[in-house]
């Protein structure tokens, strides 16, 4: 793959901040990976990729079928003030045996999302992880009452399944009212939490929704358990607040242990997807397993709206996707599929691996108290040794020879997935959408991008897949994106691609006969629904990405460098103003406006930016000038160089999560309609929980809204 199709940098070499804590000019991984220095000079890495007790070369691959995920069942319908009709949900997280591993292997405990009332007896009533397909239709409101179910058989709540760093600045449910949501002080190095889970769903990539209903990091909630510890917070600063939001705009009841929110669906047909987005947690929650793919279908920009461009007719794309009332498991042939790849590392005994000690990333131990600036159990970036798709280790998928559409979520922690076609002869693969709807054009990504597809965590892939003209047989689709962090580069070049016997196999196609013909539009005949571009920007806002770095010891009390956080922040003259979550705002919209963002990388990693309640055009990418004398920094204050490139082309259209490569300014544009209260992060979600994520607000402060 060559520079200009956009897994290169588009500078030379590798930029370093700073405030990075090491220098590696050119080295992948730089930034967040950790170098000591051996015999002779040579660097040695230190940050190795996670695992637990079972090796990934023990568990044996394509032993299970790909799970299609059924839609998500309603549980009624009901009516807007005003009669418009509303798809009502009540779907609740519970924690429960999932055979994520090939049979054989042991069952693994998981949280998982999935329905507690259903309108119709023989609808599926499953929970699993990934969970069910909410299935939404253009301008029609869902309503869900989201039920944080995490209690045992005996109504007591149950302790996390992953350790949970209560140094950072989290939920903090101990702390009572007056120290919720806070970074807690301690006279001693505290243990892992163990206390009642708390939890609040964003679904990523909503558009227009309110703040009430977005899932704001600070309204989460506990179960309504029976034993939840005297002085508990069982709520977050903001649930009081957005409950009575949502009260006075929808008419719905909230209570202890759950919310119910409202989702507009007004925006183009689009990809969404939910999960967990409590403060602090997040990494921990979704890594145990709450997540589900959320189609918005229709509207004047859907799939109706595709032509054929030989007839001007409208267009045929690859379907049945799952419905609503379909049985379960069904007797249908599936055509298009979403497909959720995530990395996961596991014990013996089935359960989940992550780690529970600073030493794991960088060997950095000692205690936090009295003087240690390292959280003792956070992370800085976390790489699984095993990719599943759709909840299971290496799944396979039988194929007949014609056309699939796949919808690929990149659900991993920290991974940036390169998706690799190459390996298989005579496919085709055309990129059609992203995260915000239908791309511009069609993009030939066999022809044009040799058959990869680069996919940030959080970012999705709307594709058209051909097996057509590929041999009977068994495929496998690869993955050469690193092991490690993300800077750019070519697999191979600038980077060492994943381990081709473990995260470098994503799942295999079983290619059969088709069973009739096929009577899809070829993508190269596909005309999108155009775009219509958004206003003209009045401000333009830098933002800076920042990585703060320490100093600790090993066990052997030799020194260690290693990073304490990541942050965001703005810009005076060029100079970054680091900010942290609880620091007032600094990014306040006005009503209506359309605004730049220019998110300024000054460290050595790519991280994938992701702005709630907006759909954004991505403007451009800008190199940052380097110190003439050092030409690993930039300089500062920090200046564009000139050198700038336009959008991607699968990057064509509207987003809700952009790569923001190292050493450049990317720019987006957004226009901000609806007042509240939201946040925009890095959706690596171990920096995300660690003061990489920012409250942001567009109109005024509202009344009595926390502070």
């Amino acid at each position: 793959m060559d520079e200009e199709h956009g897994l290169r940098p588009l500078i030379s070499r590798r930029p370093i901040s700073r405030r990075t804590f090491i220098a590696a000019a050119g080295a992948a991984g730089a930034g967040f990976v950790l170098y000591a220095v051996g015999p002779g000079g040579t660097r040695v890495a230190l940050a190795q990729i996670a695992g637990g007790t079972l090796s990934p070369g023990d568990v044996p691959r394509f032993q299970t079928p790909l799970l299609i995920p059924p839609v998500m069942p309603r549980a009624r319908t009901a009516k807007a003030r005003g009669g418009k009709p509303i798809d009502v949900y009540e779907i609740s997280v519970r924690q429960f045996a999932q055979q994520i591993l090939p049979a054989g292997l042991p069952a693994t405990t998981v949280w998982g999302y999935g329905p507690v009332a259903a309108e119709r007896a023989n609808d599926p009533m499953i929970h699993h992880a990934p969970s069910l397909t909410i299935e939404a239709k253009w301008n029609r409101p869902v309503r869900v009452k989201w039920v944080n179910g995490l209690v045992d058989a005996s109504g007591n709540h149950l302790p996390h399944l992953l350790p949970v760093d209560p140094t950072l600045h989290w939920a903090n449910p101990p702390g009572g009212t007056d120290g919720r949501d806070m970074r807690p002080v301690f006279e001693v190095t505290p243990d892992a939490y163990d206390g009642p889970v708390p939890l609040v769903t964003h679904v990523h990539g909503a558009v227009g929704v309110g703040d009430e209903s977005d899932g704001y990091a600070e309204a989460w909630y506990l179960p309504a358990a029976a034993d939840i510890p005297p002085g508990y917070a069982t709520e977050g600063t903001w649930y009081d607040f957005v409950a009575a939001k949502a009260s006075a705009a929808h008419g719905v009841e909230w209570g202890p242990g759950f919310s119910t929110f409202q989702y507009p669906n007004d925006q183009r047909e689009s990809t969404l997807w939910y999960h967990d987005h409590t403060l602090g947690m997040t990494r921990l929650n979704v890594y145990a397993g709450p997540a589900g793919f959320f189609l918005v279908r229709g509207g004047p920009e859907g799939e109706k709206a595709v032509l054929d461009s030989r007839a001007g007719t409208a267009a045929v794309l690859p379907g049945p996707a799952p419905k609503q009332n379909d049985k379960f498991p069904s007797d249908k042939r599936y055509f298009e599929i979403p497909i959720a790849v995530q990395d996961r590392s596991f014990n013996d005994d089935g359960s989940l691996f992550y780690p529970d000690s600073r030493e794991f990333f960088d060997e950095i131990v000692g205690d936090f108290i009295p003087v240690g600036e390292f959280s003792p159990i956070w992370n800085p970036e976390f790489f699984g040794n095993m990719l599943i798709a759709n909840g299971a280790t290496w799944p396979y998928q039988s194929v007949e020879q014609r056309r699939y559409r796949f919808r690929f979520l990149n659900g991993c922690q920290s991974r940036f997935l390169i998706l690799d076609f190459s390996d298989i002869p005579g496919v085709e693969v055309w990129q059609i959408g992203n995260e915000g709807g239908f791309l511009a054009a069609p993009v030939d990504v066999t022809a044009d991008h040799g058959g990869r597809l680069l996919l940030a965590p959080a970012e999705r892939a709307d594709v058209i897949v051909d097996f057509a003209n590929v041999p009977l047989g068994e495929h496998v689709l690869r993955n050469v994106g690193p092991d490690d962090p993300f800077g750019g580069g070519v697999p191979g070049v600038d980077f060492e691609p994943a381990d081709t016997a473990s995260t470098g196999q994503v799942l295999q196609f079983r290619v059969v006969p088709a069973t009739a013909p096929d009577p899809t539009t070829p993508p190269r005949f596909l005309t999108l629904p155009a775009i219509t571009p958004l206003p003209q920007e009045s401000v333009t806002r830098p933002l800076v990405l920042v990585e703060r770095s320490g100093a600790g010891f090993d066990a052997n009390g030799e020194p260690k460098e290693g990073p304490v956080e990541a942050v965001l922040g703005t810009a005076d003259g060029g100079v970054p103003v680091e900010h942290e979550w609880e620091d007032p705002v600094t990014e306040n919209p006005a009503v209506g406006s359309t605004e730049v963002w220019e998110f300024v990388n000054t460290t050595a990693d790519a991280h994938p930016m992701h702005v709630h309640e907006v759909a954004f055009e991505v403007v451009d990418r800008e190199g940052l000038v380097r110190d003439a004398e050092d030409p690993e920094d930039i300089v500062v204050p920090f200046e564009p160089d000139g050198s700038v490139s336009g959008p991607e082309p699968w990057e064509t259209g509207f987003k809700d999560t952009v790569i923001a490569y190292p050493g450049q300014v990317t720019r987006v544009r957004a226009t901000f309609v609806n007042p509240g209260q939201f946040v925009w992060h890095c959706h690596i979600v171990e920096h995300e929980d660690n003061e990489m994520m920012r409250p942001y607000r567009i109109g005024p402060e509202q009344p009595d809204q926390p502070e």
